[in-house]
């Protein structure tokens, strides 16, 4: 069903643009109506287009880490593939990034809590209203690996709730000793059923512009059979039903299929 995704990069990159913009208005201390509060713990004074540029080739960099430094990181994107895509159609993720800003050396601990905080992560989703399916977080400086698979798993025990049950030790950690120039950093490649608010909302406005056939002239003028569109709206709708599925599994429901498949062989 590739045609089901044909929707997916330019709307991805629009909701993960509007996160880094909610960001970039956190910095600045402006609220959703426009208005100024300054109540803001990551307010920078005169925030730019360079600060934001910034924050997202660092959160990329991260991602990629292991085609920077080779060796020097323990899972590679293959192995990531691998380890992240517990089901396949469910390979959409939230990148995520700490520190926003750093004025003083952070200690693990104190990474750790912020790169896995709501604010951090980079999608028009909130972590807390679905739960973890596997994730990655790659560490970049000279650190311990058992401080940070200890402080890792210290996240998960206190908030239990938002890992799913049914996938156990579903963080992976890895650990680059070269961090970026003057930067203790740390990224997470986050995979939660989440997800499926962005799932929600695409087909919200596509629905609305397809019902008047906005711009489906161009698409019916490059070869595009109107027939997918209405495809990609059913993958998008199901999409959605399956990252909810998942999120309503418990451990004992899995035992219950499992032994149904015994008896069916």
């Amino acid at each position: 069903n590739h045609e089901g995704n044909r929707s997916h990069p330019g709307q991805c990159g629009n909701q993960i643009g509007a996160k880094f913009w909610e960001v970039v208005s956190d910095e600045r201390g402006i609220n959703s109506t426009g208005t100024y509060q300054g109540d803001s713990d990551l307010q920078l004074s005169t925030p730019t287009y360079r600060d934001l540029n910034h924050l997202i080739s660092a959160t990329m960099g991260g991602v990629t880490t292991c085609l920077c430094f080779p060796g020097q990181v323990s899972a590679d994107l293959c192995k990531l593939a691998v380890d992240m895509v517990p089901f396949p159609h469910l390979h959409f993720f939230m990148p995520g990034f700490a520190p926003l800003q750093q004025h003083w050396a952070l200690a693990v601990a104190e990474l750790t809590q912020q790169v896995f905080h709501a604010k951090n992560i980079m999608a028009v989703c909130a972590p807390h209203h679905g739960g973890y399916l596997p994730m990655a977080a790659v560490f970049h400086a000279r650190m311990s690996m058992k401080e940070v698979d200890e402080q890792v798993l210290n996240v998960q025990n206190k908030n239990s709730s938002y890992f799913m049950e049914w996938i156990p030790k579903n963080v992976e950690t890895a650990v680059c000793d070269i961090p970026p120039h003057g930067l203790k950093m740390a990224v997470t490649i986050g995979h939660s059923t989440a997800t499926q608010e962005l799932c929600k909302c695409i087909p919200e406005q596509f629905t609305a512009m397809f019902h008047w056939k906005a711009f489906l002239h161009w698409r019916a003028g490059e070869g595009v059979d109107e027939m997918e569109f209405t495809e990609a709206e059913s993958n998008m709708s199901h999409l959605t039903s399956e990252y909810q599925q998942y999120q309503d599994a418990t451990t004992e429901e899995e035992e219950d299929f499992g032994e149904e498949a015994e008896e069916g062989a």
